[in-house]
């Protein structure tokens, strides 16, 4: 089958197809006379084992790994679970860092009042080098501070 029909079957793009045999992720394919690459049925199979693990979030190396571990009947399961068992601490380490965006992200959307004035704690902390920063509403840089009497 062409690289279209390939993509079609597999649910991965004809662009990624290229990329994945450039890299060597895939080995080229197999080409027709006229030039055009032919895929297999096992080419297809290993495209979607590749879609499937970029759906759970795997990097191009982690896949790399996954493939060898695949291909290799001799593998133990342990080192499967291993590679799995590190992906999964990468992901809950990236939704921890996420969670701490929001929150940061809360707490300046919290402070600001959204209102006619200029001053935004929002752009205040965005233009700031300063990482545990009071969050709390101040005089933007410059400003005049009001005495409030």
């Amino acid at each position: 089958m062409n690289i279209g029909q390939a993509s079609k079957a597999s649910g991965v793009s004809a662009k990624m197809i290229r990329y994945y045999e450039q890299t060597g992720l895939i080995p080229k394919a197999d080409r027709k006379d006229s030039g055009y690459r032919d895929y297999s049925d096992t080419d297809v199979h290993m495209l979607r084992f590749i879609r499937r693990s970029r759906d759970l979030g795997f990097s191009v190396a982690e896949i790399s790994d996954l493939l060898g571990l695949w291909r290799d009947e001799t593998r133990q399961s342990a080192e499967v679970k291993r590679l799995a068992q590190g992906h999964i601490a990468e992901l809950e380490s990236k939704i921890k860092g996420l969670q701490d965006m929001a929150k940061t992200l809360t707490m300046l959307v919290n402070s600001c009042q959204g209102d006619h004035r200029p001053h935004c704690p929002i752009l205040q902390r965005l233009e700031s080098d300063q990482e545990g920063e009071d969050l709390s509403i101040q005089p933007r840089s410059g400003a005049i501070a009001r005495v409030v009497q």
